[in-house]
């Protein structure tokens, strides 16, 4: 299978650093093709503007639908955003690893969807949830939290965690035809020792070599 595995954090050495070096082994030495996005490393600018595209449809007003929509039919959009857009159209299943950053993702992160998800390529024209141009392919998010367990679930500190992650699963992923796996959620692993971060590890990789055997989990039902 084809995976891409998007990836924000700036340290290396942290757990999501383990955690992203791990999926590409894991998932290489069973067979399967991996590309990835390490948005850190590749300075990816998450500032959407005309800088998306190499074509202008005007001038002298900026609307980025617009813009998007002509970059889609005269393949108008610029080097850097074209190739993660044939990245995301290439992959089986997307994987997102990062830290939960003020209840959501990192700024870099929303930035990749913003330029890459674009109008007319990504969704639009009638082609959104049931009918998406991404139905058959599966998505997953991977993230560590500050907090413990307790603090992410109901009447927690921070409140449900399925509830928290709902405006990607549903607005990004389903509105854009992807099937939704179960979040991959490591509590607080900075909190912890590490002999618990090595289980969490070995337990990501135990998820992984089943991966494709999952149901995809019912978003409209939180």
């Amino acid at each position: 299978m084809n995976i891409l595995i998007v990836y924000a954090h700036p340290e290396p050495k942290s757990m999501n650093g383990a955690m992203f070096n791990t999926a590409i082994s894991t998932l290489t030495a069973a067979g399967h093709q991996v590309k990835t996005s390490d948005l850190y490393h590749m300075e990816f600018n998450a500032t959407s503007y005309r800088t998306n595209f190499s074509s202008t449809l005007n001038h002298e007003f900026y609307k980025q639908q617009l813009e998007e929509l002509h970059a889609t039919s005269v393949n108008g959009f610029a080097p850097t955003i074209a190739a993660e857009q044939e990245k995301v159209a290439w992959c089986d299943l997307m994987i997102w690893q990062f830290p939960l950053w003020w209840f959501s993702v990192p700024a870099i992160m929303k930035g990749w969807v913003d330029r890459v998800f674009a109008m007319g390529r990504t969704y639009g024209q009638g082609y959104t949830y049931e009918t998406g141009i991404f139905c058959g392919k599966k998505a997953m998010l991977s993230l560590t939290t500050g907090g413990g367990k307790e603090d992410y679930s109901t009447g927690g500190l921070n409140g449900d965690m399925d509830n928290m992650l709902k405006p990607l699963h549903r607005g990004i992923f389903q509105f854009t035809g992807f099937s939704v796996l179960s979040p991959h959620v490591v509590y607080s692993p900075a909190r912890r020792t590490p002999e618990d971060r090595s289980k969490e590890l070995s337990n990501w990789t135990s998820r992984l070599n089943t991966i494709f055997e999952e149901t995809p989990i019912d978003i409209t039902g939180y």
